[in-house]
């Protein structure tokens, strides 16, 4: 599998950071969840998943992004 970077909020290259995959998939970079809590809310969280937080803006700016051009792929 191979990624491209799509954005960060951070600097330097650090988390939190998403990718897109060749597969059409999203890569998410991030702190890993650990308040037990946040963790109890979870739903049918398998083997070697898990969460990580991610700033609103930094979704919806990649969106912004990245969902025109999946539009027009799709013309």
């Amino acid at each position: 599998m191979r990624l491209r970077f799509l954005g960060s909020t951070s600097e330097a290259g650090a988390c939190p950071t998403l990718y897109e995959t060749d597969r059409g998939t999203i890569v998410v970079q991030g702190l890993r969840v650990t308040d037990a809590e946040a963790l109890a809310d979870l739903r049918d969280v398998l083997d070697g998943e898990a969460a990580v937080e991610v700033p609103r803006e930094l979704l919806t700016d990649i969106a912004r992004r990245v969902l025109p051009e999946a539009a027009e792929d799709r013309r």
